[in-house]
């Protein structure tokens, strides 16, 4: 069988079996970011992205861009669980006859994130490469009562997106997006989500995620769903690259959410459905796929 035949997520399901776990890791592979101990009220978070030329982005592209892209992918993970970043080590593979003006703009670019973001970057490794690849590993905590993981969709939760999709690609804002830590904070300190992740394979995709993780489904008023200008419905359900949150909680506390965006309008939250008992209704996706694209 080629991995082409059963995709990136069928080939991390092939792996698990060889990634050992410890009775003392909270959580493992299969959410944005490994959850570890760390403190009495604390859990420590864990996560990596790899970033590669040709697939994630071009030399044509501006590399102080490329440098955001590769801490802020890593960030949104951090995120999409509640927690707030801390320490990263990033490691680089370079062809020998790429300028070191090109790198040193890239890390010009992680250094801004990380200082937006107070993320101390104490490490990495360098590799001579034919192409480009960045890998960025980031640390970052969360309250143990903050924590929100993928498996929590319940019947009558409403389903929430925290800002316009589609068109990421094509625009360029995958490369400059804002890791969306602050409305993260904000809802699990005020508003506590049942569910998260953060949106990088595209809405209908990463939404059957979190179906599967709780054994549930889910129903979408595609009218409702926000979308940048001149954006397609299908395009705002399978482009990814947004990394906006996507995420469920009971219709009590959305109502809440609701009442209390009309009346502050610091962040704005975009109800688009609701998840069902039916683990049957899943939504039909497009979304990115690594190896079956």
């Amino acid at each position: 069988m080629k991995i082409s035949q059963i995709g990136e997520f069928g080939l991390i399901d092939a792996l698990k079996r060889y990634a050992p776990v410890s009775k003392t890791v909270i959580r493992g592979i299969g959410d944005d970011a490994a959850v570890l101990p760390f403190s009495k009220s604390e859990y420590l978070l864990l996560t990596t992205d790899m970033l590669a030329e040709g697939t994630h982005f071009t030399r044509r592209m501006a590399p102080q861009l490329i440098g955001h892209k590769a801490l802020a992918c890593n960030i949104s993970d951090i995120a999409a669980m509640g927690g707030q970043p801390t320490f990263a080590v990033v490691s680089i593979g370079i062809p020998k006859d790429l300028s070191v003006h090109f790198i040193k703009e890239v890390y010009q670019g992680i250094q801004k994130l990380a200082r937006d973001f107070n993320v101390s970057i104490v490490g990495g490794d360098t590799i001579k490469t034919d192409k480009i690849v960045i890998n960025a590993a980031l640390l970052g905590l969360v309250e143990k009562k903050h924590l929100v993981t993928r498996d929590g969709a319940k019947p009558g939760d409403w389903i929430f997106v925290t800002g316009p999709l589609g068109g990421s690609l094509k625009s360029g804002r995958h490369l400059s997006f804002t890791p969306r830590v602050h409305q993260a904070r904000f809802l699990v300190e005020k508003f506590k989500p049942n569910a998260m992740m953060d949106i990088s394979d595209g809405l209908s995709g990463d939404l059957n995620h979190i179906l599967e993780a709780g054994r549930v489904g889910a129903r979408l008023d595609h009218g409702a769903i926000p979308r940048h200008k001149g954006v397609g419905l299908s395009e705002a359900l399978n482009d990814g690259e947004d990394f906006e949150l996507l995420f469920t909680m009971s219709p009590l506390k959305a109502r809440a959410l609701m009442d209390w965006q009309v009346r502050e309008k610091s962040f704005y939250f975009y109800p688009i459905g609701t998840i069902t008992a039916d683990a049957k209704e899943k939504i039909n996706s497009q979304s990115y796929a690594h190896f079956k694209q």
